[in-house]
């Protein structure tokens, strides 16, 4: 049976799963990007900021997926 998504409780705030999804994968976007550029591999993409996005987008979708499932 799956289960429902519920909210996150961090210091008498509710967090809802979805944006904690968004924090958690722009994070890694931007670790990855750092990366990236720290070995010089982002002159290889045509236009960086858009592969930063896209690496953005595949890591929500892991983590809202597989992660936390929302």
């Amino acid at each position: 049976m799956l289960e429902m998504p519920r909210e996150f409780f961090i210091g008498s705030v509710y967090l809802p799963p979805l944006l904690v999804v968004s924090m958690l994968g722009i994070l890694a976007a931007s670790a990855t990007a750092w990366l990236l550029n720290r070995y010089r591999l982002s002159r290889f993409f045509f236009y960086p900021p858009l592969a930063y996005v896209a690496i953005a987008v595949i890591y929500i979708g892991f983590f809202g997926t597989f992660v936390i499932r929302v």
